[in-house]
């Protein structure tokens, strides 16, 4: 039979009362008591009646990952989607994992999940600064949080790596090795961190007199032959240096510059951003930046149920800072 509270309750000795607070993480029981109902409950598999659930709580008890799919197969997608798993582990939340796929509209998979009750909370990325999504929860008071930041980042919680700081200091470490006319891979600038990562980039390559001109036509997400013609093109004008956002179109990168015979650390530098170290390992003459995406994904998961159970308390926020010695912790 399908074990219920009472079964926990009966291999416990304790009241189903005191089963069903500890299986919701009542702060005022002991932390061993609430371990020791959790381990149980795994033991028999327990799980709960969502629809009864609901019924009762008004709530689901479901926190929903809406995230975008992308060609770069060492994206931040996984990572954060395991990190957001981990942090709701010891919490009574779960993780739906909603994809949201190129050609869609990204506001109907939000509309879908509040407007049919499926969770107390989304998180989602790949922001603009005018957000649809984020004005579209803000108007019904929805909670959610966001894996980058918007116009109304002071109203909402957020975690974010702060791009404009990675562009300015990728173009200062290939200034530092004497290139001097640089091109800049940067994501959809209709997204809030690519227009941060081409502010700070130019902003440093003013201050060093160096030359910096976008991509045309590729961002960090087009696929790696676009990728390469880019690449290709922008080698025949002469550039020295270059500065990507994607770990995956840094690839198609070097494709192009080994195929026009140059070297890395030759004749040209290339600065990237990885959120694994995988490339900064089997290709140590790439000059790389590391993103922490799981602190990202620990802070989204907090933040979205602090608005769920929290809702009066101020947002929880984050901005990682690369390369400065420290970053910014999270703050309410």
């Amino acid at each position: 039979m399908r074990p219920t509270l009472r079964t926990i309750a009966q291999a416990t000795g304790l009241a189903v009362a005191t089963v069903s607070r500890a299986l919701s993480d009542a702060p005022d029981l002991r932390a061993d008591t609430k371990a020791r109902v959790r381990r149980v409950a795994d033991e028999l598999g327990y799980v709960p009646d969502r629809a009864a659930l609901r019924l009762r709580t008004g709530r689901t008890q479901v926190i929903a990952l809406v995230i975008g799919t992308e060609p770069d197969v060492m994206s931040n997608t996984a990572r954060l989607i395991r990190a957001v798993a981990v942090a709701l582990r010891p919490t009574r939340f779960h993780l739906n994992v909603t994809p949201v796929l190129p050609d869609e509209e990204p506001l109907r998979p939000i509309r879908h999940i509040v407007e049919n009750a499926l969770a107390d909370a989304v998180i989602f990325n790949q922001t603009r600064p005018r957000d649809p999504r984020a004005a579209w929860l803000l108007a019904r008071g929805f909670p959610f949080a966001t894996h980058g930041r918007t116009a109304w980042a002071d109203r909402h919680p957020w975690a974010d790596f702060d791009t404009a700081a990675f562009g300015a200091l990728g173009l200062r470490r290939l200034v530092r090795r004497g290139r001097r006319h640089i091109a800049l891979l940067a994501p959809p600038l209709g997204q809030f961190y690519g227009r941060e990562f081409v502010r700070g980039a130019r902003a440093a390559a003013a201050e060093a007199g160096a030359a910096v001109a976008l991509l045309p036509r590729v961002t960090s997400d087009s696929p790696a032959p676009a990728v390469r013609a880019a690449v290709a093109r922008a080698l025949g004008d002469g550039i020295d240096g270059l500065l990507s956002c994607s770990s995956f179109a840094t690839l198609a990168a070097v494709d192009a510059i080994e195929a026009a015979g140059l070297r890395l650390g030759r004749q040209i530098d290339v600065v990237a951003k990885e959120a694994e170290p995988f490339l900064s390992a089997v290709r140590p003459d790439l000059l790389m930046v590391r993103e922490n995406v799981d602190r990202a994904g620990t802070v989204l998961a907090q933040a979205a149920i602090r608005a769920i159970t929290e809702p009066e308390s101020p947002p929880l926020q984050d901005l990682e800072v690369p390369g400065d010695g420290h970053s910014e912790e999270p703050r309410a």
